[in-house]
């Protein structure tokens, strides 16, 4: 092999990465967005469910164990939905 088709096999091994890179990226923004979409619509048919306001409960009533709960809830959603963006 010459010295230029390294040169050249180089550049196209470089400019693929690159592309796979960037496609990448693109893939990792568009889960996060997803994931958190999701997260958010979870918490909110969360809130629609109980029969009492989570937010006046926590931040009026000063509800720790209801803020427990619901930090849980949330790391558990997080948690399947990072799995499920995983595959």
């Amino acid at each position: 092999m010459s010295m230029h088709s390294v040169l050249l096999i180089t550049a196209q091994a470089a400019e693929s990465s690159m592309d796979l890179l960037g496609v990448h990226l693109i893939a990792a923004v568009l889960f996060a967005i997803v994931g958190i979409l999701v997260l958010f619509a979870a918490v909110w048919i969360m809130e629609k469910l109980t029969p009492f306001s989570i937010v006046k409960e926590i931040e009026e009533d000063h509800n720790q164990a209801l803020a427990i709960i619901v930090g849980a809830i949330v790391l558990g959603i997080s948690v399947i939905i990072a799995a499920a963006i995983l595959g």
